[in-house]
């Protein structure tokens, strides 16, 4: 088990391996794969959310067809605002030559609803048992700051998610067991910082990093699905570790404060 004084060097290896994923051919893929889909408004992220509350990746239905990926028969279809694109009569003046005049309804589907070839990814479920029990003692550690922790099957890629107003965490109960110790981990971070978030990019990167730190602590390798994971909610290599940098004290106490759990078992038993 690692100690606390090595925290430092978790969060560095953390920072490390985000700087590897960037620049590698993964990376480029997944970016490449990423910029086919549109970067919504406040709005539209708000119909989407209201028409289809797990959505995570959206496309129109020829978008899709183009990633090789082909809409379910027989799915709703989520609507959105698109803008109406015109030619400016004054382009000649150097002014910009198309213009919005008005916005339409158009249709997309969330990657749920579609069957097809598996998109990259750089942010990959965790394979592996939990021989140590890590899983029972994260348990505990949610019920001791008053959280219940309840076993779900979520639809699409959802591992997990924390309710500060039920005072719940959820876990996909049909990952292995190694994926379910990193996202109890992860969840547990959320209830111990995020009760009020202005940036649930920020709030992602917290608890993945404490994640991180909490897994590489109890022997757990979770650097094939953190450090994607990280990246991608950050914007991008050189974000992730600014945030990490920003967020370090934040991330290190949490980590502590989960990992005297499984100090305090190592004690528990050395005593028997």
């Amino acid at each position: 088990m690692t100690s606390k004084n090595n925290h430092p060097e978790l969060i560095a290896a953390l920072t490390k391996g985000i700087s590897n994923l960037t620049t590698s051919e993964d990376w480029q893929r997944y970016l490449s794969f990423q910029s086919r889909f549109h970067r919504y408004s406040y709005g539209n992220a708000l119909l989407i959310a209201a028409q289809r509350a797990t959505a995570t990746r959206v496309a129109g239905f020829n978008a899709w067809r183009t990633m090789n990926r082909f809409v379910r028969k027989g799915e709703k279809a989520i609507w959105i605002l698109a803008p109406m694109m015109y030619k400016n009569a004054a382009a000649d003046s150097g002014e910009d030559d198309r213009v919005i005049r008005g916005f339409k309804f158009v249709s997309v589907f969330d990657i749920a609803q579609t069957d097809g070839e598996e998109p990259p990814t750089v942010c990959n479920r965790l394979d592996g048992d939990d021989p140590e029990g890590a899983y029972d003692i994260l348990f505990e550690v949610a019920r001791s700051i008053g959280f219940t922790v309840v076993q779900h099957e979520f639809e699409g890629t959802t591992n997990g998610d924390c309710s500060h107003c039920d005072h719940r965490i959820r876990v996909e109960g049909r990952n292995t067991p190694a994926q379910q110790v990193k996202t109890l981990a992860h969840e547990i971070a959320h209830a111990l910082l995020h009760e009020h978030v202005d940036s649930r990019a920020l709030a992602e990167l917290e608890a993945e990093s404490v994640a991180y730190v909490v897994c590489r602590g109890i022997g757990f390798d979770s650097c094939a699905y953190s450090f994607g994971y990280v990246t991608t909610w950050a914007g991008g290599g050189e974000q992730a570790i600014a945030g990490i940098k920003g967020s370090c004290e934040r991330i290190q106490k949490t980590a502590a404060t989960i990992l005297q759990a499984f100090e305090s078992e190592a004690l528990d038993e050395e005593a028997a």
